[in-house]
């Protein structure tokens, strides 16, 4: 099996290599599901804002559905900790340690649902990300205070990978979309 390190290695080079745009269109079975799953209720939606080759999430924001509810995005703090908060496509950003764009601090909120990016995932949608751990850390403590978080890894379907090394404190996703449609 191959180490956690060589895998993020070969993904990145192969989501760079392979990269291609996508439209709103390829959130479509996503807003069935969660339509579906949460009816009319508003929701707390994290995204995350797309660098080094991501799926661009905010195509989503084209879709009314996604309009409608609270889209939140994440803001990185001292010990690879994260925090969520409110964001509408406009706001202002601000530039991270890591060169990502992030919101200005305002009240913390937990999302309901998470769109979470990967490098690699496999058939049991376990993901593999860029090694910092901050999505496993919320996850490992928000998971026991708001027991149902509803997540969802967004890749390209070349990043599957047949079976992925798994640790402790990883989270395997709820479900995974990919251009072909969501991995149950």
């Amino acid at each position: 099996m191959y180490k956690k390190s060589h895998l993020r290695k070969k993904y990145k080079l192969l989501r760079k290599k392979k990269y291609f745009k996508i439209d709103k269109f390829f959130f479509i079975p996503l807003l069935k599901k969660l339509k579906k799953k949460f009816k009319d209720k508003k929701i707390n939606i994290s995204i995350y804002y797309p660098s080094k080759f991501e799926i661009n999430v905010l195509k989503l924001l084209e879709l009314d559905f996604f309009f409608r509810n609270n889209i939140l995005l994440p803001k990185i703090f001292e010990k690879n900790l994260m925090k969520f908060y409110k964001w509408r496509n406009n706001d202002v950003l601000t530039i991270n340690n890591y060169g990502l764009l992030e919101p200005l601090k305002s009240k913390e909120i937990i999302p309901e649902v998470m769109l979470i990016p990967l490098l690699v995932f496999d058939k049991k949608k376990n993901r593999i990300g860029y090694g910092k751990g901050f999505y496993d850390k919320f996850l490992n403590k928000y998971l026991k205070i708001k027991k149902k978080i509803f997540t969802i890894g967004v890749a390209f379907s070349f990043q599957n990978h047949h079976n992925l090394p798994v640790q402790s404190r990883d989270f395997s996703l709820n479900h995974i979309i990919t251009e072909k449609g969501i991995i149950k």
